[in-house]
């Protein structure tokens, strides 16, 4: 759950803390987020399950922030704010409002659900786990590779 001295406010990037991932939803206030979400039918439409990440289509849903967060626990997250100036609370809320509805084409790496609220907050499309994942991944890749060299050197002292 947020943090007790959290109030949450129109416009708020809510991060939720799933297994193995984070889901990002908008709060748009009297206990509502706008979110990306599985459509209607999907085998994993429920918004918490883990499944809901694997799909190439998305809906934009209101939904009561209890319900998609599932009693996982959540906080606000406007970390961007330093970086990006967010735009006017009135405009975040009726873009959001507007695609409610709308399908969308989701991409895990590029068009995912953090994406998706850092547009509407800020007007740019940022999300920050794909860049940690990224750097993770190369962080590993280069952690391999010294490996091997190390491995090659040390092979080629044992045979002197």
């Amino acid at each position: 759950m947020a943090s007790p001295q959290q109030e949450l406010k129109p416009g708020d990037l809510i991060e939720i803390f799933r297994l193995g991932y984070e889901h990002w939803a908008l709060y748009i206030g009297e206990g509502y987020v706008i979110h990306l979400a599985p459509p209607d039918g999907y085998p994993a439409a429920s918004s918490s399950s883990a499944l809901s990440v694997l799909g190439s289509i998305a809906v934009v849903k209101q939904e009561l922030l209890t319900d998609v967060t599932g009693g996982c626990h959540y906080w606000v997250n406007n970390s961007l704010d330093h970086k990006y100036e967010p735009l006017p609370v009135e405009v975040i809320i009726s873009s959001a409002k507007k695609l409610v509805g709308q399908k969308m084409k989701y991409s895990i790496v590029s068009r995912n659900c953090e994406h998706f609220v850092t547009k509407l907050r800020y007007g740019r499309s940022h999300c920050q786990q794909v860049e940690n994942a990224m750097a993770d991944a190369g962080a590993l890749a280069t952690g391999g590779a010294l490996a091997m060299i190390g491995m090659a050197v040390v092979r080629y002292y044992l045979r002197l």
